[in-house]
């Protein structure tokens, strides 16, 4: 317990410095030396996208097969309660943009279109490194593969599998994670030396304000509900996950937090079979912090070009908008570009409005995020509350097998 209280100790401090240092060298990095690092930032990006669907197909298929009787069910179940989450997380946004943007925004009018890449650092180089599958299709193998050891005696692929997510942890925590704080500063240097961050929020400061008030209050209401329903303290479960948050933070990356998240739920008493089954899928699929600031930025565009937005209209796009950003993939700005279709298609967006939409977006993508994930340890002790005694652990099955079979070879002999 206190290798892994210093572990995360130790991480949070280090991504609290290269966000500050990160910030405070924008302002006076020669661009030459900021591009080094934009460089590596791509390459490291790069390698994230090619790493992620092998590292959900690795976590996620020995933790369905581990979870033995009971996979399909807890499957759908903890589905369930992320798109529930998610859901209600649009439906607060939505609640708070018709309560509070008549007072908020006045008459604000909506400004002319962003230009995102207009002055970005450019990297000395790329190097592309696609994916060997995308992420639905590592989600969905997981799935078959791993409800179907959990009905078929496969002994010898789920110990090949259990092998495989080991190495995959390894590669995590001895090359991952030792990046992630310069991948961090790379990400702040080049949000400050870029501009585009502050010509956004300026636009935006009071829905900005508004989106990380949003998503600090959903965190509260998870961890009120989820401490209730597992018998700990809202707090105290929600300074665990702390590590986690800040790491998000500066990732912009679910996907790239799960290693610390996976962590901090064990720290909130999540069995590891539990948390290894939910914390993987809960970065894929549980978007409640994605939601809020889609929902506030969106509906901030409609209320400023004097569209209004109907009680049908809204819950529709909420409703499309939570299935929809699954596809997003676990990389920075990910669920921005899956939402695009939505909303042109739901709610008329122009070009401008969409690059509008964007920039905001991307500039605090980050916060959206860390609520993500952050989120994912309020599943996880939800799940855990009920999934533990309802499901028998595959490796205790191989254990119980074992001993049957000594108990019969010794009756045989007796």
């Amino acid at each position: 317990m206190s290798t892994r209280m210093r572990f995360t100790q130790t991480l949070l401090f280090r991504v609290i410095v290269a966000i500050i240092l990160g910030i405070v060298c924008s302002f006076f990095f020669p661009e030459w030396l900021a591009r080094i690092f934009v460089t590596f930032n791509g390459l490291f990006g790069n390698f994230l996208g090619f790493f992620i669907p092998v590292l959900v197909f690795a976590l996620i298929t020995p933790a369905i097969a581990s979870l033995g009787r009971g996979a399909g069910k807890w499957l759908g179940i903890t589905t369930a309660i992320a798109y529930g989450s998610t859901v209600f997380s649009g439906l607060l946004a939505y609640a708070a943009t018709q309560g509070l943007y008549p007072w908020l925004l006045g008459a604000d009018q909506a400004g002319a279109s962003v230009d995102i890449d207009e002055g970005a650092l450019e990297s000395f180089f790329n190097v592309e490194m696609p994916p060997p599958f995308d992420v639905m299709t590592a989600l969905l193998l997981a799935f078959t593969v791993g409800v179907a050891m959990t009905t078929v005696k496969s002994d010898s692929l789920y110990r090949g599998a259990t092998q495989l997510r080991d190495v995959i942890m390894k590669i995590i925590s001895a090359f991952i994670i030792p990046l992630l704080p310069i991948y961090i500063f790379g990400m702040f240097l080049s949000m400050g030396m870029n501009g585009n961050l502050t010509t956004t929020l300026s636009m935006f400061f009071k829905v900005l304000v508004l989106a990380v008030i949003g998503t600090v209050l959903l965190l509260a209401i998870q961890f009120s509900i989820a401490g209730a329903i597992a018998g700990r303290s809202p707090w105290q479960s929600l300074k665990n996950m702390l590590p986690a948050y800040a790491t998000a933070l500066g990732t912009s990356s679910s996907a790239a937090t799960i290693p610390v998240t996976y962590k901090a739920a064990l720290k909130n008493g999540v069995s590891e079979k539990v948390a290894g089954f939910t914390v993987p899928l809960c970065a894929t699929i549980h978007l409640a912090g994605s939601m809020m600031k889609i929902t506030l930025f969106a509906f901030a565009v409609m209320f400023m070009a004097d569209k209004p937005v109907s009680p049908g209209m809204a819950i529709g796009f909420i409703l499309t908008l939570g299935i929809t950003m699954i596809a997003a993939p676990g990389v920075p700005g990910g669920a921005i570009m899956a939402a695009v279709g939505v909303l042109q298609s739901m709610l008329g967006f122009d070009q401008e409005q969409v690059a509008l939409m964007i920039a905001a977006y991307i500039a605090i993508d980050s916060f959206g995020t860390a609520c993500n994930v952050t989120g994912d340890g309020a599943i996880a002790m939800i799940v855990n509350r009920f999934a533990k005694d309802d499901v028998i652990d595959r490796s205790e099955e191989l254990s119980f097998d074992a001993e049957e079979a000594n108990s019969a070879s010794s009756a045989t002999g007796a």
